[in-house]
This record gives structure tokens, C-alpha cells and sequence, in this order.
């Protein structure tokens, strides 16, 4: 039996379950404040955690936001841990009931240092996943210190990780890991000039501004997660069509870049440890994308899409994503076995 802790912010620990998922033989259950997929498969179940950041009632019946609930930080040990919230206590006793009652080989942790920590305390081999940007914090080094096994999405040597230094015999660098890995690809049979818009990458009125232009220049304008009402259940069709997909820079989203071979147009966006930012300094020396703030205006973003449509599709080999699912389960199972 395998737990595992899927963070509920976004939607890319959940995919990136869901590619790794098949190639386990073992029973998993997951933990996480999101709803279960429809898909979920077989031999997996699906527990739903409280939220453990809603505002509490007070005794005097106002609502107390959960950052001011004492040191949320142990005094900048975690990263968060509010005191007295009723929805983070229970959501740690139900992973802790769940560990008492089933004989849990590992718990994967994607990511809360929090819960590594926690389940680490109850006897359970932990693997974590590394994330991108400074994550030289003291939660961070807690966390990797702790973990059995830490999966490393990217090629070794692509990204610089200073942190992952010191424990390096537990780091398994296994690529980037996409749900479309292993998917045929099947290019669009029309001659259209497509661009397609994945994930949220500009406000509303600029993404608005952005497609009249393109439109205006010819072309035709897909998009899959920019909006709040566009969310698409296999984006494959839509990325394989595309001459240039615009992008943020989360792990996910570039791993499908990779996985489809695309020309892209990558605007980071504004996350904690600037995680994104990171990966975007990346591709842009690695020649993988351009590149540009998530501020640019729509004429800038414009330049980027004609430009990339006028160049050859990068060699995204360097990026790891052929297998690294697989290669993933494996770290995995290296911990179970």
C-alpha cells in the first residue's frame, strides 16, 4: 500500500499523479483537499482532506483569517502549521488513522513539508518531490533531510539545486514527467496558423487583446486553462495541432511542451520561491522557448508567437520527458521493495 499527498493548489501534483499512477502494481490511496477525478483507476482510492486555510469563528462569532492564528511558521521551521485550525488538525488525524489501520510501504508527499515531516514521525518511508526556484529555506532542507527518496522532475544537470547537493545518493533526477508521454502525435490537417493559449499565462483583458491581434494577423486561437470556463480534459489534440503554444512555466505544462515537441512562447508567472521563474531561465539558455514576463503586453506577446511559428522546433530530448513517468514509479517502488 502506497499513500500519497497530492498538494491541492493548481492542478499539476494531481496530473502528475495520475502520469505516474500506471506504472505502479501497488494499491494507492490519495490525500488531498481536491476533489476526486472522475478517472481516478482502479486500485486507487481517493480521501478527501478539510481545507486548512478557511477563516475560523472566534468565541465572540467573528471569522479569524487562518494566518493569524498564532505562528503559522514554528518559528520559520514549516511552512505552515496554524495553530488551534480546526481543518489542519483533522486533516493530519485522518492520514494519521489511515496509517495506524494499513500497512503503508511508503507515502509519496507532492509536496507539503508539513506532511512529510508528519507521516515521517508515524514510522512510514516518505518520497518527496523537488521543486524548482530557492528552496534553501529551513522547511526545505527539513523536508529533503527527512525523505527517503527525493524525485528530481528534470534532467541531472539542468537545473542548478544546490539544496539537493548534500543529499544526492537519495536524489533520483528521473525528467520531466508528462501525462501524454507515449501518445502519438497527430498534427493538424488543415494549413491553418494555430496558436494555442495553455494554462493562465495573461490577465483577462490582455488575453483578450492578445487573440484579437493574432486573429487579425491569421490566425486561429485554441485555449485550454486560460480562462475560467475552458478547462479541457485532453489537451493532446489541441497541443499536437498547434504551430506555437503559449505557456506558463510550471513543471507540468512545460513537460507537455516537451512530450508534443513544441514550438513555445513560455510567460512565467508569479509563484513562491520563484519557482517559475527559475524554469523559464532555464529553457530560454537551453534555446527550448522564448521567453518573456508575464506582465508583457499582448504586442509583445504577439512578436514572440511570430517569431517562434518562424523557427524550427526546438530538440526537446534534453528535457527528459520519454519514460520519465516510469522512471519516476521506479524511485518509487525502490523505497517499497
Amino acid at each position: 500500500m502506497i499513500g500519497w499527498y497530492v498538494h491541492h493548489h493548481g492542478w499539476g501534483h494531481l496530473t502528475r499523479m495520475q502520469a505516474i499512477r500506471p506504472h505502479l502494481d501497488d494499491e494507492v490511496t490519495v490525500f488531498s483537499s481536491l476533489p476526486a477525478p472522475a478517472d481516478l483507476g482502479d486500485d486507487t482510492t481517493w480521501i478527501r482532506l478539510p481545507a486548512d486555510a478557511d477563516p475560523v469563528p472566534t468565541a465572540d462569532g467573528a471569522l479569524c483569517p487562518a494566518h493569524e492564528l498564532g505562528d503559522v511558521t514554528a518559528g520559520g521551521a514549516l511552512h505552515w502549521a496554524p495553530i488551534g485550525h480546526p481543518g489542519h488538525q483533522r486533516r493530519l488525524a485522518t492520514i494519521a488513522d489511515w496509517i495506524a489501520r494499513h500497512p503503508v510501504a511508503a507515502f509519496v508527499v507532492d509536496v507539503s513539508v508539513e506532511v512529510t515531516a508528519f507521516v515521517r514521525l508515524l514510522g512510514v518511508p516518505t518520497v518527496v518531490f523537488a521543486q524548482p526556484g530557492d528552496r534553501s529555506d529551513r522547511p526545505h532542507r527539513l523536508g529533503h533531510a527527512l525523505a527517503n527518496r527525493i524525485v528530481a522532475p528534470w534532467t541531472e544537470g539542468l537545473f542548478e539545486a544546490d539544496e539537493l547537493s548534500d543529499h544526492h545518493e537519495r536524489v533520483r533526477h528521473v525528467g520531466a514527467i508528462s501525462r501524454h508521454d507515449g501518445r502519438t502525435r497527430r498534427p493538424a490537417d488543415d494549413a491553418a496558423r494555430r496558436a494555442l493559449f495553455l494554462s493562465r499565462t495573461l490577465d483577462a483583458s490582455r488575453l483578450a487583446e492578445t487573440i484579437d491581434l493574432l486573429t487579425a494577423r491569421g490566425w486561429v486561437v485554441d485555449t485550454a486553462g486560460a480562462r475560467d470556463d475552458d478547462r479541457v480534459d485532453d489537451v493532446w489534440p489541441l497541443l499536437c495541432r498547434a504551430n506555437v503554444v503559449i505557456s506558463a512555466a510550471g513543471l507540468n505544462g512545460v513537460a507537455d511542451l516537451a512530450t508534443a515537441g513544441a514550438r513555445a512562447v513560455v510567460l512565467p508567472q508569479d509563484r513562491p520561491f520563484g519557482e517559475q521563474e527559475h524554469t523559464a531561465r532555464v529553457l530560454q539558455a537551453a534555446g527550448l522557448a522564448s521567453t518573456a514576463p508575464a506582465g508583457s503586453s499582448p504586442a509583445k506577446v504577439v512578436e514572440l508567437v511570430e517569431r517562434a511559428a518562424a523557427t524550427v522546433p526546438a530538440d526537446w530530448s534534453r528535457w527528459g520527458a520519454t519514460g520519465a513517468a516510469a522512471r519516476a514509479a521506479h524511485a518509487i517502488q525502490e523505497v517499497t521493495s
